[in-house]
């Protein structure tokens, strides 16, 4: 989205790393503060962290194709809100991102209507459909740069198709972001995590092993093609046990946690309100657990929203056909904050290496997850760390209201945001 770049000296912030001081944006970058001139706009930050603006390598923004529940304009606004200057927007549009062509599109609706970076992502196969390789290496080098490439929402299953997109994408330095999902261990009906509550629910179970069996499968893959691998929405213990040696073999294996997989069990589904079916399920208290444990030593590297916006009439369904996915741009850094921050589980820095440097770092985002720091780009999140407020979903800057943490009283942290230097949310 095109607005006018402005000059803004921000007074009294303090970093992650407990530094306090001035904070001069300029021209789109960090600017000496001593070099703010007489009657500039001032914010006073006092008592207000200033942090990298947050990055996220999993947003759905249902544009093109499902804008009546999401568009780039509203799932980016969302982003804002939430403290983000950066998602990567999935390949699951109609059409799908699968050439560069679409990916280009994706990324130019970003450059005209985004509330902050827009990065496609491209598709592994064809129209999804699991069976021939997308144009990998032409979305790569398009206008689009394509480096993340995923057919989330369907495993690739087909192992030798797995591995050729691997070792494809290799050149590229690009990365396959897989969701782990075995489809005959996790049939078409699974729709809660197989416990005895999927069993007391009459619900079809979605075994943890359904998971992990990819994971262990997709790093030998990425070991053997040389190549990088992300696991997308890690939500099992087994998957955590998987990854851990795998990192310890020295397999270039990356993966994230939701804020939903961090907050929210699989007693939610006992109302069979659809807002909680997702995909992968809401899981039992010790998978809960391992992910976080997880996310605190390094062995999930990022927090991924999985940011899934639904239009009413897919979710207003019996609880097994409805479609799965949940809202989470602007509740993912209140939810960091609630289970690991205030629990003394994560340090602020550790919060910025995991939902803002890695995950640049991972989608080969030149200019964001930056320090902040005089000539670096001004992408910047000011955070207030004690304010809390109940979550509204009717106030949400999102097209569609399936959001999870409807009612429930959690941190209200983000301020103000800027992209590029530009003021893209501030606080009413």
């Amino acid at each position: 989205m095109t607005t006018p770049r402005v000059s803004v000296l921000i007074t009294g912030a303090t970093t992650a790393e407990g530094v306090r001081g001035n904070l001069f944006l300029r021209d789109g970058v960090f600017a000496d503060p001593a070099d703010a001139p007489a009657g500039v706009e001032r914010i006073d930050a006092d008592g207000l962290l200033a942090l990298p603006g947050l990055v996220d390598l999993h947003t759905h923004l249902r544009e093109p194709g499902r804008e009546d529940a999401e568009t780039v304009a509203t799932g980016t606004l969302a982003a804002a809100r939430g403290g983000y200057t950066c998602v990567h927007a999935m390949a699951n549009t109609d059409p799908v991102t699968d050439t560069a062509e679409a990916a280009e599109y994706v990324a130019s609706l970003g450059e005209r209507d985004g509330h902050c970076q827009v990065v496609a992502v491209g598709a592994v196969t064809k129209g999804l459909g699991g069976e021939e390789l997308a144009e990998l290496g032409l979305m790569a080098t398009s206008r689009a740069k394509v480096r993340v490439f995923s057919d989330d929402g369907r495993c690739v299953n087909d192992s030798l198709l797995m591995r050729r997109a691997l070792t494809y994408v290799k050149p590229y330095d690009g990365v396959i972001a897989q969701h782990s999902q075995d489809p005959r261990l996790a049939g078409p009906g699974a729709c809660c995590h197989e416990s005895e509550i999927s069993g007391r629910l009459g619900l079809p179970g979605w075994p943890a092993q359904a998971e992990s069996v990819i994971v262990a499968r997709d790093v030998q893959l990425a070991e053997l093609a040389g190549s990088r691998l992300h696991v997308c929405h890690v939500s099992t213990a087994e998957s955590v046990e998987v990854i851990r040696w795998a990192k310890r073999r020295g397999i270039q294996v990356t993966a994230e946690a939701t804020p939903h997989h961090l907050l929210l069990d699989t007693t939610y589904v006992e109302g069979f309100d659809t807002t909680f079916k997702v995909n992968p399920p809401l899981r039992t208290s010790e998978h809960l657990e391992a992910i976080r444990e997880a996310l605190a030593d390094g062995t999930i590297d990022t927090v991924g929203t999985d940011h899934a916006p639904h239009a009413r009439q897919d979710k207003d369904h019996p609880f097994d056909i409805a479609l799965p996915g949940m809202l989470g741009l602007e509740q993912a850094l209140a939810v960091v904050m609630e289970v690991m921050v205030n629990t003394g589980r994560m340090d602020w820095p550790t919060l910025v290496a995991r939902m803002a440097t890695t995950p640049a770092t991972i989608g080969r985002v030149a200019g964001q997850g930056r320090p902040i720091a005089p000539g670096e780009p001004a992408n910047l999140v000011l955070v207030d760390p004690g304010a809390r407020a109940t979550v509204d979903r009717d106030v949400s800057a999102s097209r569609s209201r399936n959001n999870p943490y409807h009612g429930l009283n959690l941190p209200d942290p983000v301020v103000a945001t800027f992209w590029a230097g530009r003021a893209t949310y501030r606080r009413p």
